[in-house]
């Protein structure tokens, strides 16, 4: 993450099913953060976050990042489809600071872990 309100890595390809560990490095001078949701449910966090810029995150989908450190987000793709991830803070998700994530469908079926009661 820059300040150039851009993920210099920002597609993605993963299979359904698989783990990934995204590791997000800040080498920027303002906080940044990246949020894994639907397109929809990005921008209604960011309307909260206009309104409330300070607000903390500890949900497993996000991370908040502090310029010159690093984050990571561990997630598990249980569906096919595409998942979009963003920051949130505010006027970067305007600036286009957001990226994709493609699930290509998996042949055999996903481990039910719990994981797959919940909306990516």
């Amino acid at each position: 993450m820059k300040d150039d309100m851009r993920f210099h890595s920002s597609n993605f390809n993963v299979k359904q099913g698989e783990t990934i560990r995204f590791v997000a490095k800040n080498s920027g001078k303002v906080k940044h953060e990246m949020v894994l949701g639907t397109e929809n449910d990005l921008k209604d966090h960011y309307e909260v976050m206009k309104k409330n810029p300070e607000m903390e995150h500890a949900d497993d989908n996000m991370v908040t990042v502090a310029p010159g450190k690093s984050g990571e987000i561990i997630w598990q793709f249980t569906r096919a489809g595409k998942v979009d991830f963003a920051c949130l803070q505010p006027g970067h998700f305007d600036a286009g600071m957001k990226g994709l994530v493609n699930v290509a469908a998996s042949k055999l079926p996903p481990k039910s872990d719990g994981h797959n009661d919940h909306k990516h």
